[in-house]
């Protein structure tokens, strides 16, 4: 039997995210960088030749998708599998729980969770469990242990288990002012994880963390492992690392344990917010200041404009930004774009 298992964990890729497929201005998109990221991590799994990868979920940015964006993912997915490796899918909230059919993605290597289920695996003679469900919208706190009770079995005789789902658990934190998850429907209860797995696998939170069932007697914690997301989806995450973790179970002395867990960044962008105190309605002043403080800038950064000066916002053209904003940037508005002058 096998003494070491190797596991790829990533999730909440967003694909699809700002990546028109027909778009009426050529500029530059954060699509692309979320698509770069989910291949390295593929590459990277084909590379350290992992024994299988999970997804965590949120694979697409939204539940209806282009058709061509679904065939771009699948055609990437279904050349993954083409290599033997198996690949793990939990639906998120992002595709409602479900994901878009297509024949592409069906391949004897790709399982994905359509319901509260089982999927077994023999690794090199070690019996394999992976366990789990897609999203569940509407009060997970109370309804987790009956979805757990639709898994589990008393004739379950594999050597590993894992658990896997797209879920906020008790104590997981988000944004910058370190918001913690403590209660509400959609939060699962840390007393109410179970036990009797090696590991929790678990997208939903974009964070990068690592939390921990509770002390129970004669029994020991598990971690719940949350890779976050593959790229920044927000100003909220600007400060955030992002990548994905390689997670190594090891058999010593008859039993599995997993070693600590080896999380890989991943290339991002930078986001840089930029506040703009001119109060003019000038445009010839308003591109100076803009040219002036770009320049100090990354030219690949993406950029959010606040103006303290609602009079120097409303004088904002397009024509005036592609002027000045370099175009490897992504450029925001902080309220958005619909008091912009678009007609000059």
């Amino acid at each position: 039997m096998t003494k070491n298992i190797s596991i790829l964990f990533y999730s909440d890729t967003h694909l699809g995210f700002d990546y028109p497929v027909r778009p009426r201005i050529e500029r530059r998109r954060r699509g692309d960088d979320f698509f770069g990221n989910h291949y390295r991590v593929l590459e990277h799994a084909l590379q350290s030749k992992v024994d299988m990868v999970v997804h965590g979920g949120d694979l697409f940015f939204r539940t209806r998708v282009p058709n061509a964006i679904v065939d771009k993912v699948y055609d990437g997915l279904l050349d993954f599998a083409e290599n033997g490796i198996p690949l793990i899918i939990i639906p998120g909230n992002h595709e409602s729980s479900r994901l878009p059919g297509s024949i592409l993605i069906e391949h004897p290597n790709v399982y994905i969770f359509k319901k509260p289920q089982r999927f077994n695996f023999n690794i090199s003679g070690a019996r394999v469990a992976v366990s789990g469900f897609p999203y569940i919208r509407h009060n997970i706190r109370d309804r987790f242990r009956e979805v757990l009770g639709k898994i589990e079995s008393g004739d379950d005789d594999s050597d590993l288990r894992l658990l896997c789902m797209h879920q906020v658990v008790e104590g997981a934190q988000v944004g910058p002012a370190n918001f913690k998850f403590r209660h509400g429907e959609n939060v699962i209860r840390v007393g109410d994880l179970p036990g009797n797995y090696h590991a929790i696998l678990s997208g939903h939170i974009h964070r990068v963390q690592v939390l921990w069932t509770g002390s129970k007697p004669g029994v020991k914690p598990v971690p719940v492992i949350y890779p976050g997301s593959v790229g920044r989806t927000s100003f909220a995450e600007k400060d955030e690392e992002k990548g994905f973790f390689m997670l190594k179970f090891s058999r010593e002395n008859g039993k599995w344990t997993l070693k600590p867990p080896r999380f890989h960044k991943l290339e991002t962008r930078p986001m840089v917010d930029v506040t703009i105190g001119l109060d003019s309605i000038d445009r010839s002043k308003i591109r100076l200041e803009l040219r002036r403080i770009l320049e100090g800038i990354d030219e690949n950064a993406i950029v959010r404009l606040h103006f303290e000066h609602g009079r120097t916002r409303r004088v904002l053209s397009a024509q005036l930004l592609r002027e000045v904003v370099p175009p490897s940037m992504n450029l925001q508005l902080k309220g958005g774009w619909k008091n912009m002058d678009k007609n000059n």
